[in-house]
């Protein structure tokens, strides 16, 4: 018992060390990125999964960048495309990230009420009312230490997933060999999907939301206010931060490669190919895995859900303050930044709207991904731009294979998106 000691108190430690980079990774898995992954699934089996490998190491050189742009300038992505580049910039990244992500919010409540619906007969509009005000009351009245606490512990929720995979008893070696082993299918709906894949994996909303954390997490020592400025940071808190984002980007691609591998064994071996609701992806699940399998989905799917609506109402409420210079923290009160707490909460409100507008949740889902695809060049092109700025990161720009890795990144990205707009 007693050699056991030293070791607890190193996985503690390790535990207390992870911060933004962990809470954004597992945020990237919010409803819109389940469905996606569970569509990939559906519809063509474990022949999509190497793309979570592959796109692995962008995701990390990506997140990366924004982490040290947030950590050494004291501010976050929008705050320093506002100092230091044009105006004709940072209007369209930062109305890219709130029509993006409030499509998403509405879509992440509508999906998330109806995973409740399935276990507890309510109303699914009582339900999505009820979670959007829990939400943002919860952003409003906790501090930053708290919050952020939940957040890691509600990540815990996510490996429902990989419990629920185990519990259908898969091909481990099939899943090995299309994690290694690229496969294509040459039809316009594979490649559609395959970029939506990839533009909820390398969603934007994820940049803006661990910069700003960043700044959160370092508050301590350095000036309240958000000077936009690069300030000297040690090695051991930069390492820190690499670390924390590796672990945080792993684990979301691990959570993915079980959600799309949960639904290849069921849905797809069932035939069906396809998901018209997120009550079929629930549902299917019960006859097919049994009657633990199911739960489980639901479950994982309200805690992903609990976890990324503030990320992403949130992420939306720091682009949009530091583009007008007004004071953006969820470390304050509501009094004392009124402009960034009533933004995130109208990004939830007219998020609740668009399930309304004849647009279903699927829709918006899945086609949230896909815009979030297409913006997303563009804001990959900024944050590998200002993380070698040294106005921005002094001395410390991004190591050589970063910087590849993010230009490759955006070729990988501005090609698919032609490829959407005119195939």
């Amino acid at each position: 018992m007693l050699s056991l000691w030293p070791m607890l108190k190193r996985i503690k430690h390790f535990w207390n060390s992870l911060g933004p980079g962990l809470v954004t990774g597992i945020a990237n898995n919010d409803s819109s990125a389940v469905l996606i992954y569970a569509l990939a699934g559906a519809r063509f089996g474990l022949a999509p999964l190497w793309v979570l490998l592959y796109i692995l190491p962008f995701m990390i050189a990506i997140q990366s960048m924004c982490a040290r742009i947030g950590a050494l300038s004291g501010c976050g992505l929008a705050g320093n495309i506002r100092k230091y580049y044009s105006p004709w910039l940072l209007v369209p990244a930062v109305a890219s990230i709130v029509v993006v992500n409030t499509i998403n919010v509405g879509a992440d409540i509508s999906g998330m009420a109806g995973a409740i619906n399935l276990l507890i007969p309510i109303s699914s509009w009582i339900i999505a009312v009820l979670l959007a005000v829990f939400v943002v009351g919860m952003v409003i009245f906790l501090r930053y230490d708290m919050i952020e606490k939940i957040f890691k512990w509600l990540a815990l929720t996510l490996l429902a997933y990989g419990v629920a995979l185990i519990l259908v008893e898969p091909n481990w070696g099939a899943i090995l060999q299309n994690l290694l082993v690229p496969s294509i299918q040459n039809s316009k709906i594979f490649w559609l999907t395959m970029f939506a894949m990839v533009g909820t994996t390398l969603s934007p909303y994820m940049y803006f939301w661990q910069a700003n954390h960043e700044t959160e997490d370092l508050r301590n020592g350095y000036s309240p206010v958000r000077v936009c400025k690069f300030r000297p940071v040690s090695r051991s808190i930069i390492s820190g931060i690499d670390l924390d984002t590796r672990v945080g980007m792993i684990a979301s691609n691990v959570i993915s490669v079980f959600i799309l591998a949960l639904t290849a064994h069921t849905i797809h071996l069932m035939g069906s190919g396809d998901i018209q609701t997120l009550r079929d992806a629930a549902s299917a699940l019960e006859p097919l895995a049994g009657p633990y399998a199911y739960p489980l989905f639901v479950f994982g799917m309200i805690g992903s859900g609990i976890l990324a609506i503030p990320v992403l109402a949130g992420s939306a409420a720091y682009a949009l303050s530091e583009m007008f210079g007004w004071r953006a923290s969820i470390d304050v009160p509501f009094n004392r930044a009124p402009a960034f707490y009533t933004i995130m909460a109208a990004s939830v409100a007219v998020g609740l709207i668009i399930p309304f507008v004849g647009i279903t949740p699927v829709q918006a889902l899945f086609w949230s991904g896909v815009l979030g695809g297409m913006a997303t060049p563009f804001l990959i092109a900024l944050v590998v731009h200002m993380a070698r700025n040294k106005n921005i990161v002094g001395t410390n720009r991004v190591p050589i294979p970063l910087h590849i890795l993010g230009v490759g990144a955006f070729l990988m990205m501005i090609t698919g998106s032609l490829y959407v707009i005119f195939a």
